[in-house]
């Protein structure tokens, strides 16, 4: 199997502020030229995908966000908004740091 990073996203909120995390992630994602990204060595795609529940509502901050989860790491961030894409692409895909306000313990 291929090489790949996947961040799925909570889609099953009623505003569709997961929907929009998503698409915030994937315009991020092309903006900071990490669709594709240097992992020990290898080239790793990574990809965007809305789900349904992520069972992680109980552990989320509670707000207006998404939950979010990246595979295969298993980092979970929580009450991810839009604004935040730009964080999480720069700062956890792109130098491989947490970003701490966000990550679900």
């Amino acid at each position: 199997m291929e090489n790949m990073t996947r961040l799925f996203v909570c889609a099953a909120q009623k505003n569709e502020v997961g929907r929009d995390v998503a698409r915030a992630l994937k315009t991020e994602l092309k903006k900071q030229g990490l669709k594709k990204r240097l992992l020990d060595g290898e080239k790793r795609k990574v990809r965007v995908q809305t789900c349904s529940c992520l069972d992680l509502c109980k552990q989320c901050k509670k707000g207006d966000g998404a939950a979010l989860l990246i595979y295969p790491e298993g980092t979970a961030y929580g009450n991810v908004r839009p604004r935040d894409a730009a964080d999480i692409v720069h700062e956890h895909l792109g130098q491989g740091r947490v970003v701490a306000r966000l990550r679900l313990d």
